[in-house]
């Protein structure tokens, strides 16, 4: 009989042939970990949109209890559907100011900034903290 250490030698290096007992439970044990790992121990997202530049995003006004920012529409990916708007600027805004970094804010209201062709150029972001 081969040793505990030999095995998970073999098994760590792939060693067996396909057809054997060995290489089942090998497969078996990496498709439960896949299926039964919790998604919470992974937090990798991906980046979305253009990576945000000094005047893409400018406070407009600061009124004690609520802050508004001016968004660059550019900065945001292809046009983002209402509901996840709020999601989405709120990551960003939380991405861009070292103040906001935290996340302890709410978007109380978005104003979309329109040229005279009517295309969203940037938004109005009023925060409350």
């Amino acid at each position: 009989m081969a040793s505990p250490c030999l095995i998970f030698k073999r098994i760590f290096f792939w060693a067996y042939e396909r057809g054997t007992w060995q290489y089942d439970v090998a497969v078996v044990a990496i498709v439960l970990f896949v299926i039964l790992t919790p998604p919470r121990w992974f937090h990798d997202q991906p980046e979305v949109g253009l990576p945000t530049a000094p005047g893409q995003v400018d406070l407009v006004s600061d009124d004690g209890g609520a802050q508004i920012y001016r968004v660059d529409a550019r900065v945001l990916a292809p046009p983002v559907k209402t509901p996840a708007l709020e999601n989405v600027l709120h990551n960003m805004l939380q991405k861009s100011l070292p103040d906001l970094r935290s996340g302890r804010f709410a978007i109380a209201k978005i104003e979309a900034e329109r040229d005279a062709q009517g295309t969203v150029i940037a938004y109005k972001v009023e925060i409350r903290r």
